[in-house]
């Protein structure tokens, strides 16, 4: 079969491209280099949709950040997707800090950001009691809030194939050559053939586009550590609390999560690993260190996980989303580093366009419902619902995560969905089992089980999250 677009990369933009696409009558396939969607930058980055003051003014960053936060909660009730607008502080610690909050207030006017204020020390301090008290003042902007990246990203990649779209998995682009008007991808899946090609591949989307001889992306890989902190900590602060901004970022933010916890870091180093996303004693470090500038109540004694993101950063200091010059049917949409997951739904409703706008008298697809219910949550029901959701399904009954509680039924629903969870990680990131206190020691097994007798095969070949990473070994084998 010949599609009409083949989107390279399953992370939300790719994802939240392809459920835009889907809402007409078009031959989409989402193709995802590893074993589930969301598993590059949109699985281990901030969650912050930005308030779009910190994007130089003209700058694609400036003009999608805005528009895509304007439109984030719309986009996460109809996906049921949990979403906070929780606003954030980039906090001033000395008179210098002062006059950048004073360029970056300025700076968000120009890009049309809504609902700012300067606060001095006794204002901040009155909307977050636990700030540092070298903290003299404060950038407030109350547009910005939380979202769960990978949740979004899983939701969007479910509306889509629930509205049409295939999705292929582990099937990663080695080559792609155009002729007859147009594209044929070399994949580890067989041969992929399509008329347009949107390049979503994150860190390696230089990689993809030099395939077509397009040189005009240069991407640099930035890693960012993080330490996620219990839930008994979470309300330290309420706002998203970030310091001023440097050459190589946001700086070490601590912000609570749409799930209760705490998150504290990132680091920013250039690596010339673009997979590579191992913690190093000295990252986390700087990240304990750094968090306790902003609230001395932090503690790292609070971690039950760290982990590592990858970002794609372009030397153009800037997204490059647009047609190729090589070929306008190959659409790039690479560089999308902070605030990328902000611009998110504003880049896909622009990709879309650069598309649909291409095909003269294209249908509508009738049946499109860009609704999406998100599998039942036991932890987050009344004893009611509890009830009512038992006597539908026994499995609702049966707890296999104690931390997050659990159960066996929201598992199952996991595994179930469209694009659903085929591996560990691709279960905890659905449904959290596995991201307590214990991470997993308790409930580890059980999931294996479940996944195993779920998809039909043998629990040795379920892995933690795909290629190289099975659980189970039988050494008569």
């Amino acid at each position: 079969m010949i599609y009409d677009v083949a989107i390279i990369g399953a992370g939300v933009i790719g994802a939240l491209t392809a459920r835009e696409l889907s809402r007409y009558k078009l031959r989409t396939v989402l193709l995802e280099a590893e074993n589930d969607v969301a598993m590059g930058a949109s699985k281990a980055n901030s969650g912050i949709v930005h308030a779009g003051f910190d994007a130089v003014p003209g700058t694609l960053k400036a003009n999608f950040n805005v528009k895509g936060a304007a439109i984030m909660k719309e986009f996460c009730e109809e996906l049921d997707v949990p979403y906070k607008n929780n606003g954030s502080l980039v906090v001033a610690f000395c008179e210098d800090e002062i006059k950048t909050l004073k360029e970056l207030y300025e700076r968000g006017i120009k890009n049309g950001v809504p609902d700012m204020e300067l606060l001095d020390r006794e204002q901040l301090l009155a909307i977050e009691p636990n700030i540092a008290e070298e903290a003299c003042g404060a950038l407030l902007a109350k547009s910005a809030g939380i979202v769960c990246p990978y949740e979004l990203t899983i939701a969007a990649a479910e509306n889509a194939v629930a509205n049409g779209v295939e999705l292929i998995r582990n099937c990663a682009v080695t080559g792609i050559d155009c002729s007859d008007g147009v594209f044929h991808l070399s994949t580890t899946q067989g041969e992929i053939v399509s008329s347009y090609v949107i390049n979503a591949a994150g860190t390696h989307s230089d990689e993809i586009a030099r395939m077509i001889g397009d040189d005009s992306v240069h991407i640099k890989v930035r890693s960012g550590e993080y330490f996620v902190l219990d839930k008994a900590v979470g309300n330290l602060v309420s706002h998203t609390v970030f310091q001023c901004p440097t050459e190589l970022g946001k700086g070490v933010l601590v912000t609570p999560t749409v799930d209760g916890n705490l998150l504290i870091g990132p680091t920013a180093a250039e690596t010339e690993d673009r997979d590579n996303t191992a913690t190093t004693l000295d990252g986390l470090k700087a990240v304990k260190t750094l968090a306790t500038k902003s609230c001395k109540l932090v503690s790292t004694r609070n971690a039950i996980t760290s982990f590592c993101g990858l970002r794609a950063h372009d030397t153009s200091q800037d997204f490059v989303l647009g047609p190729s010059k090589i070929n306008e049917k190959f659409i790039n949409a690479a560089g999308i580093e902070s605030p990328g997951l902000s611009s998110a739904p504003a880049i896909a409703k622009y990709l879309s366009y650069l598309v649909t706008n291409a095909f003269d008298d294209l249908e509508a697809n009738e049946s499109f419902n860009g609704k999406r219910e998100g599998i039942f949550h036991f932890r987050n029901a009344t004893d009611e619902e509890r009830a009512a959701a038992i006597a539908r399904n026994p499995a609702y009954g049966r707890i296999i995560c104690r931390c997050e509680t659990i159960t066996e039924g929201e598992i199952v629903d996991a595994i179930r969905a469209p694009g659903g969870a085929r591996d560990v990680d691709g279960v905890k990131r659905r449904t959290r089992a596995g991201m307590g206190r214990c991470q997993g020691g308790f409930c580890g097994s059980k999931v294996v089980e479940i996944l195993a007798r779920e998809l039909g095969v043998e629990m040795n070949e379920i892995t933690k999250f795909g290629k190289g990473s099975r659980i189970l070994f039988d050494k008569t084998k």
